[in-house]
């Protein structure tokens, strides 16, 4: 016998919780299927930990450098890990309390702890339970991809989510992976007093970045304690007392080094193999994400993929946009779409990276008259007086329409500063408009009108 309801949402990410919430304050009968804890990776394992602890080993930072703005810190600075670790933990709980709450005391909204899967579609199981709704929508998030390295599965390692449970400090953490995830936790662990080591199988960090970008954010994070290695891939591992030996190849060149703990920060895999998602009559691509329109329909009437497992956008806040999208469109009879959703993400190690919009190899590929814009934070007085100089700013401009077609921002208040560009963006607004509108002095903002006043050709 199965149970009627109006819709069900496997996953309780970014999207998830408050589709359902809407849902239910419209008087859907709701179900809301979670397997572990509502909130997804971002409350749990991603954003809110992950900046919790960022903001830990910056206090650190800031006491062990305290002399460079005239103030004494006597004794030495030490960090607590345990204390460290419970800081976080009481934020997380808060945060996830806080929504359980919330969609506990919602009338129509039913909270079901189990893994989901389809039966039809328009059915899916969880728990030898039953449930059938018209519409449903998958929000179902993704993990950390684990390599085959030979003797990986025999060896103690850490991935973002494990990570958070520890509470001492490793003597040497080597990280796998020098994209968003391992360089944030590579900086905020040197930081803590680690030796990090960070092994990558390309040239640079961030190799998503302009090379320009991706030099700067190395000098940040080598200017911290953070070693790097470049151009390696690593053979095989095996147990070494309580740690992890790991064999490695640099362009040919055999060598290995020792960690205490081994971080895998390899990339995201789409949770969709449990989904049992031919009974739906769907399929994934090559890559396990679930293919969708700009609405966020699946091939399948009545089914919706939000969030990480769609492919169409990784981070917490386009997961959010896919479920102000998928209610507009469900509810108020709107026509919103992912179709002109401006790129936008930040790095969130110390000084943070905000980028939108499209990077410099990618204007040089598009075959358009560009214009570039280039400020070292050097250059920034409220960079040099709070003495924080690392990083750089860059903008790119279409020089016939004069509209901003991207931008990074490395440096202090990056992750804020450049939202008014992504403003000027959204508005299609030409880029004269903040060139001439007088800004508040001293900001690093202040610097954007001197930036887009000095813009030149590529070359």
């Amino acid at each position: 016998m199965s149970e009627a309801f109006d819709a069900i949402i496997i996953g309780a990410g970014q999207s998830g919780p408050f589709l359902a919430a809407r849902l239910a304050t419209a008087g859907w009968k709701t179900a809301l299927i979670e397997r572990t804890h509502l909130g997804g990776t971002c409350v749990n394992d991603g954003c809110t930990p992950t900046k919790t602890l960022v903001a830990s080993a910056r206090a650190a930072w800031s006491a062990r450098h305290a002399a460079d703005w005239g103030v004494t810190v006597s004794g030495g600075v030490t960090v607590d890990m345990k204390a460290v670790k419970a800081r976080k933990d009481k934020v997380v709980n808060a945060s996830v309390q806080s929504l359980t709450d919330w969609l506990g005391g919602l009338e129509h909204l039913q909270i079901i702890r189990g893994s989901g899967s389809f039966v039809s579609p328009t059915e899916v199981t969880v728990n030898g339970r039953t449930l059938t709704a018209p519409k449903i929508f998958i929000n179902a998030g993704a993990t950390a991809s684990v390599p085959d390295w030979p003797g990986l599965s025999s060896v103690p390692y850490l991935t973002n989510t494990t990570m958070m449970d520890i509470d001492t400090l490793p003597n040497h953490l080597v990280i796998a992976g020098a994209s968003y995830i391992g360089l944030e936790f590579a900086q905020m662990y040197a930081r803590f007093g680690s030796k990090v080591t960070v092994i990558e199988r390309g040239p640079r960090p961030a190799s998503r970045e302009d090379e320009d970008i991706s030099a700067s954010i190395r000098q940040i994070l080598e200017a911290d304690g953070v070693s790097f290695l470049f151009d390696t891939t690593v053979e095989s591992v095996v147990k070494a007392g309580q740690g992890v030996l790991l064999s490695l190849n640099t362009d040919g060149r055999l060598a290995s080094t020792e960690a205490s703990h081994l971080l895998i920060a390899l990339g995201r895999t789409p949770n969709s193999a449990d989904l049992n998602l031919a009974a739906a009559g769907l399929s994934t691509d090559k890559r396990g994400y679930i293919p969708v329109d700009d609405n966020l329909h699946t091939s399948v009437p009545g089914i919706w993929a939000m969030g990480d497992i769609n492919g169409r956008g990784a981070f917490t806040h386009t997961s959010y946009n896919d479920f102000e999208i998928v209610a507009d469109n469900v509810l108020d009879g709107g026509s919103r779409s992912i179709a002109h959703r401006i790129p936008v993400y930040g790095l969130f190690i110390d000084p943070p990276l905000g980028r939108i919009g499209i990077s410099e190899h990618e204007a040089r590929a598009s075959g358009k008259k560009v214009l570039m814009g280039i400020m070292p934070m050097s250059k920034i007085s409220r960079a040099k007086e709070k003495g924080e100089t690392q990083g750089l700013m860059k903008v790119l401009v279409d020089a016939e329409t004069k509209r901003v077609l991207g931008a990074a921002i490395l440096g202090i208040g990056g992750d804020e500063v450049v939202h008014s560009l992504l403003q000027l963006m959204a508005g299609d607004l030409p880029y004269t408009v903040m060139q001439q509108t007088v800004h508040i002095h001293p900001t690093v903002s202040e610097l954007i009108p001197t930036l887009l006043a000095d813009l030149k050709p590529l070359a």
